[in-house]
């Protein structure tokens, strides 16, 4: 279990931090406590990721303050929101922010540690979904511009021919160009070019 994700663990009550903190460990989680907001968004900038516990009234900065900062950061860390202030309103306010789940104080052990394994699977997908996009962006970077414009064509579902006259070449030329983005793009069938392309928001 020693690949499971860190927890951050948020709240500026010791006594909950360090009983957290336990019951995490005591499962193979890698727990990291912090006191307040301020310092877990210091201290986590540069974090490969993880899941985080959120007090939603903490000292100073909010855990809904520290979820827009994390929205801000473009941060796909699943939040979960605990709290001993719980009510309709405020889970509502949680959950459009973003939030995975809400848990109310007292916590329940059970609740808890099965709400974190359906945030790192979230997690998991989040990253495995931005890594992918990551990765068509990359390769789409590679086209020329007349390239884009063939791949635009092929997506709208365009033959060879209305291609060619489209953009004044022959259709022999458009196949080249075909031939150059199924290579750029690693595309190994037309099908495939064509998600590529609707992923990268062509077509």
């Amino acid at each position: 279990m020693t690949d499971r994700p860190a927890i951050y663990v948020v709240d500026d009550d010791p006594g909950v931090r360090d009983s957290l903190s336990m019951l995490l460990r005591l499962r193979g989680y890698r727990p990291q406590p912090y006191a307040s907001g301020e310092a877990f968004l210091a201290d986590t900038s540069d974090a490969a990721g993880g899941v985080v516990l959120l007090d939603l009234r903490l000292s100073v900065m909010s855990g809904a303050d520290v979820q827009a900062a994390l929205q801000a950061r473009a941060t796909p860390w699943p939040v979960i929101i605990i709290t001993a202030h719980g009510d309709a309103q405020s889970a509502r306010n949680a959950l459009k922010a973003g939030a995975l789940d809400f848990i109310e104080k007292p916590i329940d052990d059970t609740v808890l540690l099965e709400t974190i394994e359906s945030a790192v699977a979230a997690g998991d997908a989040a990253r495995a979904d931005l890594d992918r996009r990551t990765g068509v962006d990359r390769r789409m970077a590679r086209l020329t511009p007349r390239e884009r414009e063939v791949l635009t064509m092929v997506v709208k579902g365009r033959h060879n021919r209305e291609i060619a006259a489209a953009l004044a070449i022959s259709p022999r030329t458009v196949e080249v160009y075909k031939a150059r983005l199924m290579d750029k793009l690693d595309a190994e069938r037309l099908p495939d070019l064509i998600r590529l392309a609707i992923d990268a928001g062509i077509g």
